[in-house]
């Protein structure tokens, strides 16, 4: 490494913010980034530790003592050649990614992390501002075709690796505009949309054909075409048309929270929440846009979901905001000695939280209460770990009141009828079910039918899903030629 002790010399720098006042006012983003100095001595700070564990803990396998050493040495054009090697998309994970890869870092055994996740930001925008991200349109092309079912990172990741090998690459969108969960359940101010349209510019120059408005199946019961979704096309059609399918539609199916009182008016998904304030942003019109204007809120779940809903709300100008998650408080520092270098159990406190919100913590909601239809507030119990199960502790019954609650607790599968519709089992999850090994990976049971992302593993991260659509690139490339030169 270029400087031996630099992890002696110099502390971790975070990130800055703009200041909770003025952050709110708008859906902007506020991170400050590192300047070059300051991303030098972050580089600085890797150690030449032997064993790098921050290439294992990062899901896509980034070649990060490599690029940290760049950015100290000023080199910023190779950094991002080999931060892209890696990752198709670091503008994506280097504001959204919680980072697995400090977590693993060597340094966070006693010490601080590097700013793994900081200098990744550093060096997508510089290369941005310099303009050393370009298409990579293939020299030669296969003849064969591949459709593409969902637009989000997993399917984005997919669609650029298997274009860049020659393939012809259709990716069809249900929604009007392409993102998938990174532009509808992403608050802008987390993550400007302006990262994912110059990434659809830069796929489009390599040969990617983007169709939106367009959902892969039959509609689900009882909904209908929407004002963004004008067309219906049929497994049969995409098999028909194309050499290959993948799968890449996402876990869409919210955790609901059945208890009664759960058909009141002002009880939503999250899901249904997020996305309006997006379209919004964009300059759409949404009908009965879901507000928090002057409203007591509730949010049903610790995750980020739920905080990318406390900070919406404080957006919109909630009266008061609080934060329900029914496990018990953890610890504020976890113990690094016995879970280095894995993900830690630790409180975790966002930005969304420093701008105003009440976090309670092993609390569960018993009813919802409500007045002509209308949510007025809702009962709860705290609870705790009794012989191996969340059990209700007497006595702690209490009414909170509430304008609107946000349900907030995950997602359970992917959208049935789109499985159903290429016969694909599923494993026990209600997920596709298809292996990742490396030969014949991301085959589902369907003929030439391919598997990534959330819509296979459940949910998860923005970085898992880039590393399985990187993967099953590679798989399909396999399927169609013979071998790969992708890599996996």
């Amino acid at each position: 490494m270029g400087k031996i002790t630099g992890f002696m010399e110099f502390e971790r720098i975070e990130e800055g913010y703009v200041a909770v006042p003025e952050r709110v006012k708008n859906y902007q983003e506020f991170v400050i980034g590192l300047n070059n100095e300051q991303a030098k001595q972050q580089g600085a700070r890797c150690m030449d530790c032997g064993t790098p564990f921050c290439n294992s803990g990062c899901p896509v396998n980034n070649i990060i003592p490599d690029f940290n050493d760049l950015v100290y040495r000023g080199d910023w054009e190779n950094a991002i050649a080999v931060l892209h090697s890696t990752n198709n998309f670091p503008d994506f994970t280097g504001r959204v990614c919680p980072a697995p890869c400090e977590a693993a870092c060597t340094l966070n055994i006693n010490d601080d992390a590097v700013g793994i996740k900081s200098i990744e930001h550093a060096i997508i925008d510089r290369a941005w501002e310099n303009g050393w991200v370009k298409p990579q349109p293939a020299a030669l092309k296969t003849g064969k075709s591949v459709a593409i079912v969902g637009s989000g990172p997993a399917g984005m990741a997919a669609a650029q690796q298997l274009a860049r090998a020659g393939h012809a690459v259709t990716v069809f969108e249900k929604n009007d505009t392409i993102g998938g969960l990174l532009r509808f359940g992403i608050p802008d101010f987390k993550f400007d949309k302006s990262h994912i349209d110059r990434r659809v510019q830069q796929m489009q120059a390599e040969g990617v054909v983007f169709k939106t408005g367009v959902i892969v199946g039959e509609l689900p019961a009882g909904s209908k075409i929407t004002n963004w979704a004008q067309q219906v096309i049929s497994p049969a059609q995409l098999m028909n048309d194309f050499d290959a399918v993948l799968l890449a539609g996402g876990a869409e199916q919210s955790r609901d929270l059945p208890v009664p009182g759960r058909d009141l008016k002002g009880v939503h998904f999250a899901m249904e929440f997020l996305p309006q304030q997006n379209r919004v942003n964009a300059g759409g019109k949404v009908k009965d846009q879901i507000r928090a204007d002057g409203k007591h809120v509730i949010v049903i779940g610790g995750g980020d979901t739920g905080s990318d809903c406390v900070g919406t709300s404080n957006r919109h100008g909630a009266a008061s905001v609080t934060q329900f998650e029914v496990m018990p408080m953890p610890p504020e520092h976890e113990n690094k000695p016995l879970v280095w270098p894995y993900w830690p159990l630790k409180l975790r406190t966002s930005s969304s939280h420093e701008e105003g919100c009440a976090r309670e913590f092993a609390i569960s909601t018993k009813e919802f209460i409500g007045k002509n239809g209308k949510l007025t507030g809702l009962k709860t119990a705290h609870v705790e770990f009794k012989d191996g199960k969340l059990t209700e502790i007497p006595g702690t019954e209490k009414e909170y009141p509430a304008d609107l609650v946000l349900l907030a607790m995950g997602f359970t599968n992917p959208v049935s009828t789109l499985l159903e519709g290429f016969q694909v089992d599923k494993d026990a999850r209600g997920n596709a079910k298809a292996s990742t090994e490396a030969l014949g990976g991301y085959a589902t049971s369907a003929n030439k039918v391919f598997a990534a992302g959330d819509v296979r593993r459940g949910q998860s991260l923005v970085v898992w899903a880039i590393r399985e659509g990187r993967q099953a690139a590679r798989a399909i490339d396999e399927f169609l030629m013979g071998s790969s030169e992708l890599p996996r």
